[in-house]
């Protein structure tokens, strides 16, 4: 299965993108499916005009993220927060594609706070209802995210390891009994 890790911020030093990095590497070296992250940073998106609807009817520079983006058959949003919400860029991204029709989702959010972006996560959550796509009601709130998590996306409180982990094995249920039921469904 394919899963794409959305990170979502926009900013250079993004403390956000410390959690992607951790999840990336452990969902490869604990699970076989294939983990891709898309950075915000690296797609500069213009403010939505149109739905890329295909790959083919993406344009140019944006064709190798419209493939990833088709081809995910599950994601996981990393978001900080902003003004009680997930970052605008992580929507732009989303918005230039079609819905995501019954994909799992995950939810995870990040802030040097103690609430760890939790109303940001609520947000995220019907942002995925809007999406039509399938949300894990366990989410990834990290307070204090850069005591827990180095620059290269090392766990360094390992207290918080149990979080991380339910949360992955929680999502990568989900993601792989959604994906069974579609399989089963469309073979029989």
């Amino acid at each position: 299965m394919k899963i794409e890790i959305i990170a979502g911020s926009a900013r250079k030093n993004s403390l956000t993108f410390r959690i992607a990095l951790f999840l990336h590497r452990y969902l490869l070296e604990n699970t076989a499916h294939e983990i891709g992250i898309i950075d915000c940073r690296s797609w500069t998106l213009p403010l939505i005009e149109s739905v890329f609807t295909s790959v083919e009817n993406t344009p140019e520079k944006f064709k190798p993220l419209a493939e990833r983006m088709f081809a995910s058959e599950g994601f996981i949003l990393v978001s900080p927060e902003y003004n009680g919400s997930y970052s605008p860029a992580l929507k732009n991204l989303l918005d230039h594609f079609p819905k995501q029709h019954r994909k799992p989702f995950a939810v995870v959010t990040g802030s040097p706070g103690a609430m760890g972006g939790i109303r940001a996560a609520q947000q995220m959550q019907l942002l995925i209802d809007a999406l039509f796509g399938i949300g894990s009601p366990y989410m990834l709130i990290v307070p204090q995210v850069e005591k827990k998590f180095d620059e290269q996306g090392n766990l360094i409180d390992q207290a918080f390891f149990n979080n991380a982990h339910n949360f992955i094995t929680e999502f990568i249920w989900l993601a792989e009994s959604l994906n069974g039921a579609l399989v089963d469904k469309l073979t029989s």
